[in-house]
């Protein structure tokens, strides 16, 4: 077993439950007509970053971990908080941003380290988590665009 790997794949997990949280009361708060675009996709993203969770709980438990539940919780994500103002679009795409590439250096550190520790499935899995952040990103950095 590999510490590294079991650290990051527990890093992971948090991070997907805390995002699907933070879509989930954006894409409940936002207003406006741009914002309920930008609702829509975040709801839409909520299934998937719990699925991700999903998978990401069953390579802890191959490793012999039980996943991370609220008391293990420790929020990190402050730019993707709920703004003031619903109507500020930017501030939840800003924050989206940022929580994608948070999770795309994750899953980056977490391949590497799958790799060093000889583990092909979470490397595999890594990888394809890694591809849907990308995606993701991706697709907020467009939005983000449309606001310039």
């Amino acid at each position: 077993m590999s510490d590294d790997v079991v650290d990051l794949l527990e890093r992971a997990y948090l991070d997907e439950v805390e995002t699907a949280m933070n879509y989930l009361a954006n894409a409940t708060y936002l207003e406006t007509v741009r914002g309920e675009i930008i609702a829509e996709s975040l709801k839409e993203d909520v299934e998937e970053e719990l699925e991700h969770a999903e998978e990401l709980g069953y390579r802890l438990r191959y490793y012999g971990e039980v996943p991370p539940a609220s008391a293990d919780f420790e929020a990190r994500q402050d730019s993707l908080q709920p703004p003031a103002d619903g109507a500020d679009v930017v501030a939840v795409v800003d924050g989206v941003i940022e929580a994608e590439e948070d999770a795309i250096e994750t899953y980056e550190a977490l391949i590497e380290a799958a790799e060093e520790a000889d583990d092909p499935v979470t490397e595999d899995l890594a990888v394809e988590l890694l591809a849907d952040e990308q995606a993701h990103l991706a697709e907020f950095l467009s939005y983000r665009k449309d606001f310039e």
